[in-house]
This record gives structure tokens, C-alpha cells and sequence, in this order.
């Protein structure tokens, strides 16, 4: 315990010496968890989570296997449990989580669509058409009628902003309704996560384990990658310096971490690398959780300060590898050979490597992961949704609120232009004015002035669409 009675590390496991601790101080110099499938990374997930919630850290972490959530439930009578809230990008097993179009930046989206450099040029394009015009993009359908927009003017567009190809803007659309089809359409919308609502405390002084229902996403690895990229990137881009605090504001676990550096360009992982490595001093550790040990690249694996490493099975020449490379990042222990012991350790054991006092590497320690207090497993449909009721977001973003964007903007514009009357009949004079998309209704009095009140304050003029971190980073800010 420190001198104000607070905690200064969480341990992991027991070592051959006694236990093996995390320094809270240095858990923002990031870490590694890897190890084959079945040998207890996901245990050991939860151990450290658990442990620094209970610490008083705010904890990120999607739950990829739907067994991480049983974290908000006691595992017997007087056990300690840290206070959870559950969120889903489909809002159905959690908080409903979205962001907006202009917030999730071009740059992104041209990974999440794996558009080629041209395509990519377009959306920038159109991007910064909607900066340059006012047009708020928010969700895809915002996005959709800006494109047909774009299109339907190219040669306009294009005198101002470079080509816009009809060829390149078809393709875009076609990846956007690949999307819509996946259920991406419920990610992008209002009212959009607040970073502060990751990063609370209860009255107790626990910190909240964010966890994000991901057994579905799973099943989509661009979007699921995508959106916890995102994710670190509005932390960076939101969160004040703040230096070596004596524990994180945040610590955020990015399971399957391979997903995200599969076929990746190697400019997404010069991003990726730059946010890493520039978070920790907003007071945020970042813990990749993966395999093998090569799934994360070599730019990235040497910021990876805190090591906890499961059994590997050395079976191929690449798995021969990967436990060379996972030994040779280890500060040798004279007691064993580490590479050997890699391949022999039990489910729950792992070779554990912590920063110390100084920011240096520990030697490498074989470990007992202690268990959780937490119950081990999901939780049932009735504890979810209890704890959802109870939890301190509760109602704040259940409810879509869908303002006047791009969408609505553009189609009073094609309204406003006036069409030459037909030669062989005449409209009724009862005929609608405006025919509502399929699946709109008309809005009320109330609602249009309530549209407007939310536009005013939510927008400034002169003031350029938020584009995301990762895209000025790129245009190196």
C-alpha cells in the first residue's frame, strides 16, 4: 500500500519466489498476454481486469467468447466483485455503442470498406466536401446521398477536389451496403459514446469493467477491429496529457489482437504503432491479448512493457519460431531455460515478465495465475439484464436520436429545385408534396423544432467536422 492507503500493485499469480505483482504505476507501459488456445488467457484476462478495477482502474474489454462477463457476478458468498457495465455495438446483449460517421473519419472507413488507394482518395474527398459544405455526417444514409451528391456533380466536385471516378464511388457504396447488411447501420448513429462514461469509478472507489458483448462481432473481424481502433484513438484524441500518474485512467484489453494486423497495410501499423506509443501519456495501458507472439508486429511488441506468456505448442517451424521470439523478449532467468519451459507449462501457468520501480523488464518468473474472485463463465439472461438496470448509463443510450444531417439537407435541396411541369397531364392538386423515405415517418411540429434546438447546439459555424485521431495523424499533425 502506498502512503494515502491506496494499492500500488494487483497480483497476478504466485511465482517461485511468492507473488508476482503488476506496479499500477507502470501498467501504462502497456502489455502482452499471448499463449495457445485452452492454456488460461482468458482467465488471466479477467484476473488482471478484475484486479485493477478493484484497484480503482476503469477497465476496457471485449468479451469475445461470451465468458468474460461472469467478471460482474461473485463467485460465493463474500467475494469480491468489481461493478460492470455491458455494452454491444447491436444493442442487444448491452448499452447500445455508436459513434458518427464524421467521428469515425475517412481513414478508418477506408479500412473497415479494404478500399485501394483510389477508392480511399474518393472518400477522402467526399469527406472533406461535407467539412467545406456544412453537411453533418452521422449515419449511412448521411453517407449514401452524399456520395450519389458527389457523383451526380463529379465534374463539379472534381474541378475543386480532384477526380471523383463513378467507378471508385459505385465500389464505396457497394462496401456500404455490405456493411448495412452486417448491422454496422446500428453502430453509426446518435446519441454517440461519451469516452467519460468508460472511465468511471463507483462511490467505493472501484473502477467499472467496460465490457463489450463481442461473440457476434467476432464473427464480423473488420468491424470488430476497426471499432476498438477507433476506440483508442478518441481516448487519445480526448484525454488531456497527463504523464506517469501512480495508476491508469484507463486500461484497455484488445482480445484477438491479431485481427487487427492481419493483411494490415503497413501504414495502419505505423498508426497503430504512433497511438500506442503516444496514449500512455494520457494515462491509458493498452494489454494485446492473442496467440502467438507474432501476431502483434515487432514495432508494436517492443512497447509491450508488461509480459504474461501461456504455454505455446512447437509443433510447425512457424510455432518453432514463435516460442524462440516469445523467449528471446524475456530478461533471462538463470534458473530455467525459458524457451523449454514455454512448451511445458500447464493451463493457469505462464512465464511472467512486470516492469519494476525503475521501467525496467523483471526477470522472467514461472507463475501460478491466481483465480478470480469473480465467477468463472457468462452470465444468464436475467443477470444481464439486471445489471443493465442497474447500471449507471441505464436509458442514456437507448434511445436513437436522429438529427438533421446530410440526409435530410441534401434532399431539401433536391425539393428546392424546381421541376418543369409535365406536358400531357397535371399533378393532383391532393398529391403529397414530399413522399417520406420507405420506413420514415413524417415528423411532428415538435419533433422539427426539437431537431432544430439539437442542431444549434451541436454545431457551430465555421467549425470543420470532427474528423478522428488517426486521420490527422496521417496528414502528420
Amino acid at each position: 500500500m502506498g502512503m494515502d492507503g491506496q494499492p500500488e500493485s494487483v497480483i497476478v499469480g504466485d511465482g517461485t519466489s511468492g507473488p508476482v505483482s503488476l506496479m499500477l504505476r507502470r501498467a501504462n507501459r502497456h502489455g502482452l498476454v499471448t499463449g495457445a488456445t485452452g492454456t488460461g488467457k482468458t482467465v488471466t484476462l479477467q484476473r488482471i481486469a478484475e484486479a485493477f478495477a478493484l484497484a480503482g482502474v476503469p477497465v476496457f474489454a471485449a468479451d469475445v467468447k461470451g465468458d468474460l462477463a461472469g467478471i460482474a457476478a461473485a463467485k460465493g458468498a463474500g467475494a469480491a466483485v468489481a461493478p460492470a457495465v455491458i455494452w454491444d455495438l447491436f444493442g442487444r446483449a448491452g448499452h447500445p455503442v455508436r459513434t458518427t460517421i464524421s467521428e469515425f473519419g475517412p481513414f478508418l472507413f477506408a479500412e473497415l470498406l479494404q478500399l485501394n488507394p483510389t477508392q480511399a482518395g474518393v472518400l477522402e474527398i467526399v469527406f472533406r466536401f461535407a467539412d467545406d459544405n456544412g453537411l453533418l455526417l452521422i449515419d449511412l444514409k448521411d453517407l449514401r446521398s452524399l456520395l450519389v451528391h458527389v457523383s451526380e456533380n463529379a465534374k463539379t466536385v472534381s474541378a475543386t477536389y480532384g477526380q471523383v471516378a463513378p467507378a471508385s464511388v459505385a465500389a464505396i457504396q457497394r462496401g456500404l451496403l455490405s456493411l448495412e447488411t452486417q448491422g454496422a447501420d446500428q453502430f453509426f448513429g446518435e446519441p454517440a459514446l461519451g469516452i467519460g462514461d468508460l472511465m468511471r469509478t463507483d462511490p467505493q472507489g472501484r473502477g467499472y469493467v467496460n465490457i463489450l458483448a463481442a461473440d457476434q462481432l467476432i464473427q464480423r473481424p473488420k468491424l470488430y477491429a476497426s471499432f476498438l481502433l477507433w476506440l483508442l484513438s478518441e481516448l487519445f484524441e480526448n484525454l488531456p496529457e497527463a504523464g506517469d500518474l501512480p495508476k491508469p485512467k484507463l486500461v484497455f484489453f484488445f482480445d484477438e489482437a491479431h485481427l487487427l494486423f492481419d493483411d494490415a497495410p503497413k501504414i495502419l501499423v505505423e498508426k497503430v504503432e504512433q497511438v500506442v506509443r503516444l496514449i500512455r501519456s494520457k494515462g491509458v495501458g493498452v494489454y494485446f491479448v492473442t496467440q502467438n507472439p507474432l501476431d502483434v508486429p515487432v514495432e508494436i511488441l517492443g512497447q509491450l512493457g508488461n509480459r504474461v506468456q501461456h504455454a505455446l505448442r512447437a509443433f510447425t517451424p512457424r510455432d518453432q519460431k514463435a516460442v524462440r521470439a516469445a523467449a528471446e523478449t524475456f530478461r533471462q532467468n538463470p534458473a530455467f531455460d525459458t524457451a523449454r519451459v514455454i512448451t511445458e507449462l500447464g493451463v493457469g501457468e505462464a512465464l511472467i515478465s512486470m516492469l519494476d520501480e525503475k521501467g525496467a523488464p523483471g526477470m522472467v518468473d514461472r507463475v501460478k495465475v491466481r483465480l478470480p474472485e469473480s465467477r468463472l463463465g457468462p452470465l444468464t439472461d436475467a443477470e444481464r439484464q439486471q445489471l443493465m438496470a442497474a447500471s449507471p448509463v441505464a436509458g442514456r443510450y437507448s434511445r436513437a436520436v436522429d438529427r438533421e444531417s446530410a440526409y435530410e439537407m441534401l434532399s431539401k435541396r433536391v425539393q428546392a429545385t424546381p421541376v418543369p411541369a409535365p406536358s400531357r397531364s397535371r399533378i393532383p392538386e391532393s398529391a403529397p408534396a414530399r413522399t417520406e423515405p420507405r420506413g420514415r415517418q413524417r415528423e411532428s411540429v415538435g419533433e422539427a423544432m426539437a431537431k432544430s434546438v439539437a442542431r444549434a447546439v451541436g454545431s457551430q459555424i465555421g467549425r470543420q467536422i470532427v474528423r478522428g485521431v488517426l486521420g490527422a495523424i496521417l496528414k502528420g499533425r
